[in-house]
């Protein structure tokens, strides 16, 4: 799993890369989160170089990896990801085959990753609300997680958001920002209107701004209690660091 499309693509096609030193037959199994383009062109290449390609990335943070509980979205030809299915069973709790088709795994990843990118912005804007009247944010998310909102992203983010715990991260911000994008140029491909990918761009590209890239990606939320004017962890050790 390598970070961005230009890792992958130093990777598969520079000198000495898995596209020259791959055998005829072998399998190449993208688990990176890249660009639908860029799935295509991975996908034409081997099929070209008469290898075979999967992509097959993956929902879960890096402490569900170290216990192998990752939800993976596999997409190839169909006995090709059968024959990837021992591998994917020891990486991850479930694999869901969607489709024949390569970058639709990819499109699949980057729409689940638009979507956490929405539930982090939401809850740190009802965050920064609640602490600002007084609330005790611990006892906030404790209602939040057993009434409306039990899903697991919830728990997880919500969790992070009440502790303000940035760092270390589990997923780069810097990384949430290039997601987004890949996700608005997909979008863009197949005409299909994405305002609320557009504003957390903008939310992602203000936490790089400020020099937070490298903290998780739900730091987000400590735009929204810098923006209500609450005091947040994140900025005051920006600050200090400055």
């Amino acid at each position: 799993m390598l970070a961005d499309d230009n890792a992958v693509e130093a990777v598969v096609f520079g000198v000495d890369g898995v596209l020259v030193g791959l055998k005829p037959g072998s399998i190449h199994i993208s688990m990176s989160t890249i660009s639908v383009a860029l799935a295509g062109r991975l996908a034409s290449a081997h099929r070209a170089a008469g290898q075979r390609f999967v992509a097959a990335p993956v929902f879960g943070r890096p402490e569900a990896a170290t216990a192998s509980e990752l939800f993976i979205v596999a997409a190839g030809e169909p006995k090709t990801v059968q024959g990837c299915q021992p591998l994917f069973e020891a990486l991850g709790q479930r694999t869901f085959v969607i489709a024949d088709e390569p970058p639709k795994a990819n499109l699949v990843k980057l729409s689940g990753n638009f979507l956490i990118a929405a539930v982090i912005e939401t809850l740190g804007e009802a965050f920064a609300l609640v602490s600002k009247a007084g609330i005790d944010r611990a006892l906030y998310l404790e209602i939040l997680t057993n009434t409306l909102f039990a899903a697991p992203v919830y728990k997880t983010y919500g969790g992070i958001i009440a502790e303000e715990s940035y760092t270390p991260p589990g997923f780069k911000a810097k990384l949430g920002f290039k997601d987004i994008h890949l996700a608005l140029e997909a979008a863009e491909v197949l005409q299909v209107p994405m305002p609320v990918a557009s504003h957390l761009r903008d939310r992602f590209l203000t936490l790089l701004a400020t020099g937070a890239g490298d903290f998780d990606w739900s730091a987000l939320a400590a735009l929204a209690a810098r923006d209500a004017g609450e005091p947040s962890s994140l900025f005051a050790a920006k600050s200090q660091e400055s």
